[in-house]
This record gives structure tokens, C-alpha cells and sequence, in this order.
């Protein structure tokens, strides 16, 4: 279970908190009673989502919960970002994009925009907020996917700029988690959201009709986003390098490195 007393008082910053996964990462941060800094790129959208936290718990400390701008995509917009903090106890980057496409239709500007939302991001996040984390022992989380271990089809660029988030994140625990920092990888199958099946219609009018499904048609059952979100904050407590989920995809990423063949093969037949 989460530990409130664990993040109580606590100095947290979420990326890309303004909807989806990293707006319920807010939301139970500061439940548990933690300082939640929301960042995002839109203001209006994280007023909004600040109210919508708010309305959920009356009784807790308005301040505690606070919203700045930034663009994670820019040096100087992320280095100022965190130069407003003095002390920081976790960051937990949700900044993430994905897309439907067929591999030999994907570009090298498809790739490269990709890279830097779904890497260069938490790259520059790392770097702005080591120090403070270091001092304070703190926590980095970072949202991949399951496309950080294996790729699918007709995925585009997603796979191969969530990827390198694996070995970014393993060169962190070997350097640095000696120092005190905890890099924490999460790794989730497609999340449960009100427009799964439809949101990439747009873009699969010439792709199998699976493309547009969730995950491009991975055989899982859709993750419930308040239940992701209590395990990575118990992945925080117990100071966890990785969480994936399914936990059964481990098995497909430990087979495809013995055999590409037969990881091949029981991918095509799970998704």
C-alpha cells in the first residue's frame, strides 16, 4: 500500500501532469500528503487539472499543490524550471508521445521529433534535478512502456525513442544509485483511458484495423491508471529498479534475447 507517512512533507515534481497518468500521479502524491509542483506546458489545462485535484480533497493544504509552466523540450525552459527548487525529494516524468505508422512510411524527422519528447526529456529533467536528488536521496521515475523493451508493429517511431530509455536508465543505477539516487524505470502496458480504440483513427485509415487498438493490438487488459500509480509509488518506498506491467511480459523480453526468432514469433502472436 502507498505510505502516507512515507510522502508526507515530501518535495515532488510531476511532468506532464496536466492529464492522463501523470495527472493521477499528482493527485495521489498529494493525497498522501506530499508538495506537488504540476508542470506542463499549457496553464490552462493545469489550472484545470489543479481545481479538478482540489474538489477531490477539500480538507487538504491548497498550497501544497502548485502548478509552473516549462517546456522539457527546451535547455534553458527545463534548467529554470528547476532552479525554483531547493530541495527535491522525487520528479516523476509522464512526458510521453506515441503515433501509428507504418515502419519504411516513418521519416528521419518522425524519428528525431519523437526522440526528443520521448527521451531528450527526461534526459534534460535528469541533469536539472541530479543534484538536489543526490542530496536528498531522492527518486526519478521515469513512464516508458512496454515499447521500451520490445517493439511492435505499426507502431512508428514509439519504439525505437522508448528504447533507449531502458539503457539510460540502467547506466543510472550503475553510476549513480551508489551515490543515492533511485532512477525507477516503470514499463506499463496500454493504460485504460475513455478514447482507447479511437484516438489514432486518424492515423491508421491505411494500417490493419489492429493498429488503431490500444498497445497496436497487444493482447493485454488495459491497466487501471489509479492502480499503476499506487505501484509506482510502492516501487518509490521499496526503492524498485523497474516495474513492468504485465509482469508476464518479462518473459517475452528474456525469450526475444535468447532467440529473436521465437520472440518474433510470440509477439505476432500477442499482439
Amino acid at each position: 500500500m502507498v505510505d502516507p507517512h512515507y510522502w508526507h512533507g515530501k518535495s515532488t515534481v510531476v511532468l506532464g501532469a496536466s492529464s492522463g497518468l501523470g495527472l493521477e500521479i499528482a493527485a495521489q502524491l498529494f493525497a498522501a500528503g506530499a508538495n506537488v509542483t504540476m508542470v506542463a506546458r499549457n496553464v490552462k489545462k493545469l489550472d484545470a487539472a489543479r481545481d479538478a485535484i482540489l474538489a477531490k480533497c477539500p480538507n487538504s493544504e491548497s498550497d501544497a499543490l502548485q502548478v509552473a509552466t516549462a517546456d522539457l523540450g527546451d535547455d534553458q525552459s527545463t534548467s529554470e524550471l528547476f532552479s525554483n527548487f531547493q530541495k527535491l525529494d522525487a520528479v516523476f516524468n509522464a512526458i510521453g508521445q506515441s503515433g501509428r505508422k507504418a515502419i519504411a512510411d516513418t521519416s528521419p524527422a518522425d524519428f528525431q521529433q519523437m526522440w526528443e519528447v520521448n527521451f531528450l526529456t527526461a534526459v534534460r529533467a535528469v541533469r536539472a534535478a541530479l543534484p538536489m536528488l543526490l542530496e536528498s536521496k531522492g527518486h526519478f521515475v521515469q513512464i516508458g512502456s512496454l515499447a521500451s523493451k520490445s517493439a511492435s508493429r505499426y507502431l512508428g517511431a514509439y519504439p525505437a525513442t522508448k528504447f533507449p530509455l531502458a539503457a539510460y536508465f540502467q547506466q543510472l543505477r550503475l553510476e549513480l544509485q551508489p551515490n543515492g539516487l533511485h532512477p525507477m524505470l516503470v514499463c506499463p502496458g496500454p493504460i485504460a483511458r475513455s478514447d482507447a480504440g479511437q484516438r489514432y483513427a486518424n492515423q491508421t485509415t491505411d494500417l490493419p484495423d489492429t493498429a488503431k487498438q490500444p498497445g497496436g493490438g497487444v493482447k493485454v487488459k488495459a491497466i487501471a491508471p489509479d492502480w499503476l500509480v499506487q505501484r509506482i509509488l510502492q516501487g518509490c518506498q521499496r526503492r524498485e529498479a523497474e516495474i513492468v506491467v504485465p509482469a508476464k511480459a518479462k518473459l517475452l523480453f528474456a525469450i526475444s534475447q535468447l532467440s529473436a526468432t521465437w520472440g518474433d514469433f510470440i509477439l505476432k502472436k500477442k499482439t
